[in-house]
């Protein structure tokens, strides 16, 4: 009785963080054990038609010391497919067969995953060694007629037999998927070191010889630390097996294309503190499907980790965990830093199950629950050694697609910039992501917004992707488009390339339900703070705001105002501000129109006011049409060919000077100015010493010739 009552009080004062942790190590155990699948939450829905010789035959399994693995009820949609058998179909079923597996590589993005041996109902029936072979050739031939390949992924045990997972891919094709991964973590922790590693197939010397395959400036191989983003890309074929040469000489993209089905698009990202910014906007703009989050063995977990993997749930992107360095580091450190790393995913702010990937069996599990972003596994490897570097490469090759771009290519075009050229001999070109629709050579679209909030015309000279020249792009995929009759000047980072249907509005003001991560005091209202929406990203002002002032921790719905230039916004888009060590997340709620702005003042931003100041002073009305008229024409002048500094400018003959400093004399005087301290001593003030503009008007000499030349005289 005395411990029953205990019990109860103990149930009593459990804290409710206390019952997530326990549910999240349950559900950890049951994936573990294989009892879980990717489709958890369809988990609930149980077999209503499950045989009672199948129930008998798995109490049997269980008995005799085997583990089953009991998979959920199949479901119409994705990309996984279960059959009991495939011996000997006949024609009219073979057909049939292979429109079904049509079906689902297309819901796969053409990959697909064959369940052998499992009923409908999930339950692990199993096959014998000849029913499983003959099943497997049957699967083969159906993947053949669809221009795919198969390759068994794991085997394991039924209630009678063996049950085989299979991984179905079409043939490389120009019109490959990818997959983007980032790459994020503190400084030193070896991303550039891993990525160089992966992509290249050779193991690092310790000394940091493998990052100098992906580093892109000088200052980066000198210093070790990346600044930039830079992509590098891995190929898998039909069967699984990487493509990238392993050889010493390394393959071009080129030809990682043509013999891939499928790549992964790594995004090398800066790790160091000043590089923040960087790294936010690699997030946001460049669109990544998962993350891979850098941990160094022997550093912990550091703040700038925290940072990253904050910015990546805040963005609702899966984290997957890499431990580097695991050869040079004591076995004590190491489990601190494993423990470290648990704690932060069980925290009540990650909320993510802890998996510890050890063999094939968890790869392949770990791969299927990922998409479900709750749980984080986890991969101990050596840059030196090379050891589990072949379990990453699996997951890699098993991640699947989380989004549906082939529905998303129907739509209406959107083009996201990140990057702008000027290439001699191309012209201007940009570069980014696809977000939705199609881009093919000669098409118009429309450019913008600009100062205005204006979009222009722009018609598509050439694409490339993947260093490669196409005729085409499709939603998903990144790119690089030249375009025509843009110059450079009138581009920047922000910008989008869209259909003309989609008919669009820049905006000014939106509104937004904002959550404060971390605030030293209080904002409330005429707050600034830096806002990273997509591929833009500016300083905002906070117009309105549904309470006084609100704290860390606090929700509030506010008003927020771009101080530049307007902006290209959906709702519901994701954003995140920050200001020092300030940051907050939120949603975009809603699009304020210009007559329900409430910003003080008109509605352009501080560039566009600033050209409307320059054409009030050169006497021009300031109109939109009449600024572009002047930055065309501004434009077209500093095409002309400039003079070198180093080059020596010819001397003017001395009745040339004569009568160029007469009519100087005669000249109406310029505003006055104050003297220089050479012509004070001097006593006389010469023409050309009050401003850069009056230089000397003969063949470009500048003023010191000019004083040169009144000295000689």
């Amino acid at each position: 009785m005395e411990s029953s009552s205990v019990k109860s009080e103990k149930e009593e004062v459990l804290a409710p963080c206390d019952v997530e942790v326990a549910e999240m190590e349950r559900e950890e155990e049951e994936i573990i054990n294989g009892t879980r699948d990717r489709n958890s939450s369809n988990a609930s829905v149980e077999s209503q038609n499950s045989d009672h010789s199948v129930e008998s035959q798995g109490d049997e399994a269980e008995q005799s010391g085997r583990i089953v693995e009991q998979l959920p009820q199949e479901i119409e949609e994705g990309n996984i497919e279960y059959k009991l058998k495939l011996v000997d179909p006949s024609k009219e079923r073979f057909e049939q067969l292979v429109s079904q597996m049509k079906w689902r590589l297309a819901e796969g993005m053409g990959e697909a995953i064959y369940e052998i041996g499992v009923e409908d109902n999930g339950s692990p029936a199993g096959l014998d060694e000849e029913e499983m072979k003959k099943s497997l050739d049957t699967l083969a031939s159906m993947a053949k007629e669809l221009s795919a390949d198969t390759s068994v992924v794991r085997t394991r045990d039924g209630v009678k037999g063996k049950v085989a997972e299979v991984l179905v891919r079409r043939y490389a094709t120009e019109d490959f998927f990818e997959i983007r991964v980032a790459i994020v973590g503190n400084v030193d922790s070896g991303k550039s070191t891993l990525l160089g590693v992966l992509t290249r197939g050779q193991l690092d010397n310790g000394r940091g010889l493998a990052r100098t395959n992906v580093f892109i400036h000088k200052h980066e191989i000198e210093s070790g630390r990346t600044s930039s983003i830079s992509h590098e890309i891995l190929g898998f074929d039909s069967k699984g097996r990487i493509v990238n040469n392993v050889g010493v000489r390394g393959m071009t993209h080129q030809e990682i294309c043509e013999s891939s089905s499928k790549l992964v698009n790594f995004i090398d990202l800066a790790g160091h503190e000043k590089y923040l910014k960087t790294t936010v906007f690699g997030l946001t703009g460049h669109v990544p499907d998962f993350a891979m989050l850098m941990i160094g063995a022997n550093m912990g977990v550091s703040g700038m980790t925290k940072e990253h993997l904050g910015l990546a749930l805040a963005l609702r992107v899966p984290v997957f965990i890499v431990v580097t360095k695991i050869d040079m580091c004591p076995e004590n450190i190491l489990k601190e830093t494993m423990a470290q790393i648990k704690k932060v995913l069980k925290s009540p702010g990650c909320k993510k199950i802890p998996i510890v990937v050890r063999n094939d069996d968890d790869v392949v599990v770990s791969a299927r629950n990922f998409v479900s972003e709750r749980i984080a596994p986890i991969f101990c490897v050596s840059n030196v050694t090379g050891h589990n570097l072949d379990l990453l490469r699996s997951f890699l090759n098993l991640l699947p697609v989380r989004t549906d771009w082939e529905q998303l290519g129907e739509k209406p075009t959107e083009f996201h910039i990140d990057a702008t050229w000027s290439v001699p001999g191309v012209g201007t070109v940009v570069s980014g992501t696809i977000i939705s629709g199609k881009i093919g050579v000669n098409q118009k679209f429309l450019l913008g917004p600009d100062e205005f909030g204006k979009f222009a015309p722009v018609d598509v000279k050439s694409i490339h992707t993947k260093r490669l020249p196409v005729k085409l792009v499709k939603a998903g995929q990144t790119a690089a488009i030249a375009l025509k009759k843009i110059k450079r000047s009138q581009l920047r980072k922000g910008m989008v390339i869209v259909d003309s249907s989609i008919k669009p509005q820049a905006c000014r003001e939106f509104e937004a339900e904002i959550l404060v991560l971390y605030h030293s005091t209080t904002i409330s209202c005429n707050y600034q703070a830096v806002v990273h929406c997509g591929v833009a990203q500016q300083t905002v002002k906070i117009v309105k705001l549904d309470k006084e002032y609100i704290r860390t921790g606090d929700k509030a719905k506010v008003q927020f105002r771009f101080l530049y230039w307007p902006e290209f916004l959906k709702e519901g888009s994701r954003l995140i501000f920050r200001e020092g060590r300030t940051k907050g997340i939120g949603r975009i709620t809603a699009i304020i129109k210009p007559e329900d702005e409430i910003g003080m003042g008109t509605s352009l931003g501080k560039r566009a006011k600033k050209k409307m100041e320059m054409m009030q002073a050169m006497g021009i009305e300031p109109t939109p049409a009449a600024i572009h008229e002047k930055s065309e024409k501004s434009e077209k002048t500093e095409e002309k060919p400039k003079e070198k500094s180093g080059e020596k400018k010819p001397w003017v003959k001395k009745e040339e000077y004569k009568a160029m400093k007469e009519k100087a004399a005669a000249a109406p005087p310029a505003k006055p100015h104050a003297p220089s301290a050479s012509s004070q001593k001097d006593g006389k003030v010469h023409a050309g010493t009050s401003s850069k503009s009056n230089a000397h008007p003969v063949h470009g000499a500048s003023h010191a010739d000019s004083k040169k030349d009144g000295k000689k005289k």
